[in-house]
């Protein structure tokens, strides 16, 4: 029997090709409009900005950065249905193999599970839940700052110094205008944007390193009872053995100083690296916005700094919880029901 050659054709990447054909018209067109636009320089504050006019009770105003994390929030419910959907398209179609998305989520999740199981042991199942979800959502909270839009969409407001002239494209919207060469600046207007990148607001990160610390300790908690203070407060050899027993309770107060200085370290360092990032790529599109190339290397370096920032956010929330489950001053290592 003659065997028949596959039909070929001129088309390499199969049924993805609508992607790949969308990615190269998009990119064409950034490229070819770039020289076009002239990009203002957005306006860095550090405090989110309030989208509400009045509070919604006492000093509480909505912000930018609550819209973003519901969004972030609304991303992560999303992917959790779309591969939960996927995985049950697999086993009833007798293949647990996932594709696309879904099975790049998949190795991403069973990547953090081998590294809580080599760390954490029997804890793991107790623990690989924590770290999943804090990579995830900062993950996704971290690379908001790469959509467009963030930053730049929002409501225009008179600026009280400075500010910049707008042009009204219609009768609801408006874009800023850069100033030309020579220009004197006058109060003009700002932009107050709709979504802002969530970690760029010190209270997510503060809020979420509560979060990781205080279940630090119930993971201790729940390994040891009661005992597990005795790490932050050990009198059991202050009498029978001075000398020594000064030293072990001086250490457990060291302990206990360690650990509010971890909500420091986990804020600081989230908050620190996404909103100089966010800076980074504000400067760069604003002295370099005609040359499309280079600010989109500052994009890739501040993808990857995102995801780093992630996955160090969560490995040391779950490196804190293992060693928490470790025994400690002579207390066994036991797990209380």
């Amino acid at each position: 029997m003659e065997q028949q050659n596959p039909k070929k054709t001129w088309w390499r990447w199969g049924v993805n090709r609508w992607i790949v054909l969308a990615l190269l018209l998009v990119g064409g067109f950034v490229v070819g409009a770039s020289p076009l636009t002239t990009p203002t320089l957005p306006s860095v504050v550090l405090p989110a900005e309030p989208l509400s006019a009045h509070p919604l009770f006492g000093n509480f105003y909505f912000t930018n950065t609550m819209t973003a994390t519901l969004l972030a929030d609304f991303l992560l419910v999303l992917m959790a249905f779309s591969f939960n959907r996927e995985v049950n398209k697999a086993i009833q179609g007798g293949t647990l193999i996932l594709k696309g998305l879904s099975g790049a989520v998949e190795a991403l999740l069973e990547m953090l599970y081998n590294m809580t199981e080599s760390t954490a042991g029997k804890w793991t199942r107790t623990i690989f839940p924590w770290f999943g979800t804090i990579s995830l959502l900062v993950l996704v909270a971290n690379w908001m700052e790469l959509i467009p839009g963030v930053d730049s969409i929002g409501f225009l407001e008179k600026a009280n110094k400075g500010g910049y002239a707008i042009q009204q494209l219609n009768d609801k919207f408006a874009t800023l205008l850069r100033p030309t060469a020579g220009a004197v600046a006058v109060n003009g207007y700002k932009l107050t944007p709709l979504f802002r990148a969530v970690s760029t607001d010190l209270n997510f990160t503060v809020a979420l390193a509560l979060i990781a610390v205080v279940a630090v300790q119930v993971i201790g908690v729940r390994a040891h009872g009661m005992n597990y203070f005795t790490k932050f407060f050990n009198v059991k050899t202050l009498f029978s053995k001075p000398i020594f027993g000064a030293i072990d309770f001086g250490v457990g107060l060291l302990e206990l100083v360690s650990e509010f200085s971890k909500i420091l370290s986990f804020a600081f360092r989230l908050f620190g690296n996404i909103f100089a990032g966010s800076v980074l790529l504000f400067v760069m599109g604003f002295l370099l916005g005609k040359f499309t190339l280079v600010p989109t290397i500052f994009y890739m370096l501040e993808f990857f700094v995102g995801a780093i920032q992630a996955l160090v956010f969560g490995m040391l929330t779950m490196t804190f919880m293992a060693q928490a489950t470790q025994g400690h001053a002579g207390t066994p290592d036991k797990a209380h029901a």
